[in-house]
C-alpha cells in the first residue's frame, strides 16, 4: 500500500509483496527487506538499449519483504496515481516509485524528447496498482477533454494518462507572448479525454527558453 507522509516522503507498506523504485531514493526501513539491482528503465533488452542510446540510463531497485519502507528524493514533491489497467506515460527524471506487478517500459515521444533533453523515448507504466511520481513544487492535475484540448510548456510537463494524442508545435511558446523568448519556441498540445500532470517549476532545456 502506498501512502503519503506529508507530501515529500513516500511510505509503502508490504506483507511480503514488492516495489520498484528509484535506486538511492529509499531513506528508511523496518521489518524484514530484501534488495535487488535492476537496469534499464524498461522492461527487458528493449529497455535498456533506448535507455543506453538516448543517455537515459535509469537505475531502478527492487525492494521485496514485511515491513515498512520510507522513499524520497531530493525533497521533491510526490503524488500517487491509481492506474486501472490504463498507462501512464511519465518523465524517467519523475518516477520514483511502482508496484510491482505494474508494467514499466519506453516508448518513442519524437521531437518533444529532443528538445528536453531527456532522450527520444519516455517511460511507460501500465497495469493495476499505484504509481508515484516527482515534481519539482505541488504539481497541478489538467483535464483534457474533446471540447477543451490543453497547451503545456514542454518544461513544466511530467505525465499523462487517458484517451490522450500527444503532438509537438513549433513556433510560440509561453514566454514568447512576454518577448523573453530565445531559441527554439515549442508547445506540447494534448487532444482527447485524460489527464496532464504539470509543474510550476521549469526543468531546463537544451533548445533554450522553451
Amino acid at each position: 500500500m502506498f501512502r503519503l507522509q506529508g507530501s515529500k516522503v513516500l511510505a509503502v507498506d508490504m506483507t511480503g509483496d514488492a516495489v520498484k523504485a528509484k535506486n538511492g531514493s529509499m531513506v528508511a526501513y523496518d521489518g524484514q527487506m530484501a534488495f535487488r539491482k535492476l537496469s534499464g528503465g524498461g522492461e527487458g533488452l528493449r529497455g535498456m538499449v533506448t535507455r543506453r542510446l538516448t543517455g537515459e540510463q535509469m537505475t531502478v531497485m527492487e525492494v521485496k519483504g514485511h515491513g515498512t519502507c520510507w522513499f524520497a528524493d531530493r525533497a521533491s514533491e510526490i503524488n500517487l496515481v491509481a492506474l486501472r489497467g490504463d498507462k501512464l506515460y511519465v518523465e524517467s527524471s519523475n518516477l520514483l516509485a511502482t508496484d510491482a506487478g505494474l508494467r514499466t517500459g519506453t516508448t518513442f515521444t519524437g521531437l518533444r524528447g529532443a528538445s528536453q533533453g531527456n532522450g527520444l523515448f519516455t517511460t511507460t507504466v501500465e497495469g493495476h496498482g499505484q504509481a508515484a511520481i516527482m515534481s519539482d513544487g505541488p504539481a497541478v492535475v489538467l483535464r483534457v477533454s474533446p471540447q477543451y484540448p490543453l497547451a503545456v510548456d514542454p518544461g513544466a510537463y511530467i505525465a499523462h494518462q487517458g484517451e490522450v494524442r500527444q503532438s509537438f508545435q513549433s513556433g510560440v511558446t509561453f514566454r514568447t507572448f512576454l518577448g523573453e523568448g530565445g531559441g527554439e519556441a515549442f508547445q506540447i498540445r494534448f487532444e482527447g479525454d485524460g489527464l496532464v500532470y504539470v509543474q510550476p517549476s521549469e526543468r531546463n532545456t537544451i533548445a533554450g527558453d522553451l
